[in-house]
């Protein structure tokens, strides 16, 4: 691979470790699990995790405090890191380094335990702290900035705890912290800092963004509703397409995505009412100003 290719591409990782209990013990790698990126796709190129033995095993915890955590009988018949070390340093080594709090923990016990075994450690081409990246740009929205909260925030599930698993979590928390920063540099006036709490606003939302909308709004709109309003004789719309497109995105009575739920204004059964509603409301938009129309149309929600 040539290396500027390589130094282009980003490889998230993770290390689960023990955690010591007394003065002067160290950190024990237990695992270590790594993915690397194409930045311009997010598209995974490759992945590798191995559990570790460490030298003592009796410092890993016969029980898990965690589900699914690592135990010492999960570890006791896995290489240690001096045999998984090349490929380490193979998947590592002159790519850019990414993960969560990684300046202060994964990158030193990285280079602790290349030092254990007399060998040079890999270098980045350049690091990604999500933790003082979403820190500075997403704020602290979201609580404590900790991966299991964040991925609570966005209904991602639970953090497991395993270096895989909390590497492709990592990723899915930044594509939705930048998608929310996205649409907040794209809306400034409409979306900075007026982010609902919880489900139960979700349904007030286009009502607050609508009536945002400047009062020079009110005669286009009117304009565009008669323009509708007289494609067809019988004030019903010309294309049969649209009628299909309104009718496949047609929500049901709640949607849940990741656990979350939202709810939506109307159920399938009252979509032919509302639609009847809507028709009437489009003869009348000439005539009434657009905060009358909005104020009339929220009956039908």
């Amino acid at each position: 691979m040539a290396t500027d290719e390589r130094a282009s591409q980003i490889v998230f990782f993770d290390l689960e470790t023990t955690v010591p209990n007394r003065a002067g013990q160290k950190f024990q790698v237990l695992e270590f699990g790594a993915m690397v990126i194409c930045p311009r796709r997010l598209a995974e190129l490759e992945s590798y995790c191995t559990l570790i033995r460490p030298g003592d095993p009796s410092v890993v915890p016969v029980r898990s405090g965690r589900a699914g955590g690592i135990t010492r009988e999960a570890v006791f018949g896995a290489p240690t890191f001096g045999e998984v070390a090349d490929n380490v340093f193979g998947i590592l080594d002159g790519r850019i380094w990414a993960g969560h709090n990684i300046h202060r923990f994964d990158c030193v016990r990285i280079k602790e335990a290349f030092a254990e075994i007399s060998r040079p450690p890999p270098v980045p081409a350049g690091t990604i702290d999500s933790l003082g990246v979403l820190t500075e740009k997403f704020g602290r929205r979201a609580g404590n900035m900790k991966m299991a909260t964040l991925a609570e925030y966005f209904g991602l599930g639970q953090q497991k705890h395993r270096s895989l698993d909390d590497v492709r979590m990592n990723l899915e928390v930044l594509k939705h912290c930048a998608t929310v920063l996205f649409l907040e540099a794209t809306l400034p006036d409409l979306l900075n800092g007026k982010w609902p709490e919880g489900s139960s606003q979700m349904t007030t939302r286009s009502r607050s963004i609508m009536e945002s909308f400047p009062r020079q709004m009110n005669q286009k709109w009117a304009n565009n509703c008669s323009s509708m309003a007289t494609r067809s004789s019988r004030g019903k719309l010309s294309c049969r397409g649209e009628e299909e497109a309104i009718s496949r995105k047609s929500p049901a009575a709640t949607t849940s995505v990741g656990g979350y739920q939202r709810t939506v204004p109307y159920t399938r059964g009252s979509l032919g009412r509302m639609s009847a509603g809507v028709k009437n409301l489009w003869y009348k938009a000439h005539i009434r100003p657009f905060n009358t129309l909005l104020k009339h149309s929220h009956s039908l929600l």
